[in-house]
Parts: structure tokens; C-alpha cells; sequence
């Protein structure tokens, strides 16, 4: 299984992005609306980085009021460790675990094409281990 089919069976629409020069609040208004722990960071077309919960609690950890000052391309990360739909949930799965990571951009020659999270990645994971386990117990039980 690669990656796009984790993509096929989500909603494109699902990518929700911000500005840099937005605030750090502003993010967190964006990441509560729409009920997601990261926002992909854009300057038009151009991916910068992704600014995520993890990022939001470091910049508020000493001063919450920070949040409406600071911009988001200060506390974003930039070093993006991306994928592409090509390549191998158990890959990406054991990418994302290493580097301890939740949100990962899926790139094709740069064009952003969406992000998963491990949660998609589990889950796919998931029914593919159920779709395995249903078929091994019907070639058990002679059934084919």
C-alpha cells in the first residue's frame, strides 16, 4: 500500500493552510476551527513549513501573550521532512516514528498534493491488517 490511497480516501479540501506573516493566535483560531494539529505554511504557492500544537506550546510556554505578537514564521518548522504518494505506508509510518513526527506534506516536484497524519497512516494500516486477518480465516475455514 502507498500513500495514495491514504490520499484517495480524503478529502483534498482538507488542506488547511496559513500565512507566515499570520500570528501565532491566528493559528491557534485556524487549528481549533477546523479540529487539526498542524497547518501547512504558504506563501502562495510555495510551501515554508509547518507550524504545529507542539510549535504553538513552545511559544506560549513562558508568555501566552506571545501568541498574538509573534508571527508564524518565527516558530514554524522549516526543515520539512516530506513524502510523495509513491511511497510505502510502512516506509512513511517508520519515517514519521524516527523522527517523531505527526503531520507529514506530501509533495509531487514541489506542488503540495495534501498531508497525512499517523493517524492516517494507522488506520490504513489498520484495515489492511483486517482485510489480511479476514481472508487468512476464510482460507482457514476452506471457504475459497
Amino acid at each position: 500500500m502507498n500513500v495514495a490511497s491514504i490520499l484517495d480516501r480524503k478529502s483534498s479540501d482538507r488542506i488547511v493552510t496559513i500565512e507566515p506573516d499570520k500570528t501565532v493566535l491566528d493559528a491557534v483560531d485556524r487549528l481549533v476551527e477546523h479540529g487539526i494539529g498542524s497547518l501547512l505554511v504558504l506563501d502562495g504557492e510555495v510551501l515554508l513549513g509547518i507550524i504545529t500544537e507542539r510549535d504553538v506550546l513552545r511559544c506560549c510556554a513562558d508568555d501566552p501573550v506571545k501568541m498574538a505578537e509573534t508571527k508564524v514564521s518565527e516558530v514554524m518548522t522549516r526543515e520539512l521532512i516530506v513524502a510523495s504518494p509513491d511511497d510505502d505506508v510502512e516506509d512513511v509510518m517508520s519515517t514519521m516514528t524516527r523522527n517523531r513526527i505527526r503531520h507529514l506534506p506530501i509533495l509531487v516536484d514541489e506542488s503540495l498534493k495534501g498531508i497525512i497524519s499517523i493517524g492516517d497512516v494507522v488506520e490504513s494500516q489498520l484495515h489492511e491488517f483486517q482485510s489480511e486477518n479476514r481472508h487468512l480465516r476464510r482460507y482457514i475455514a476452506g471457504s475459497y
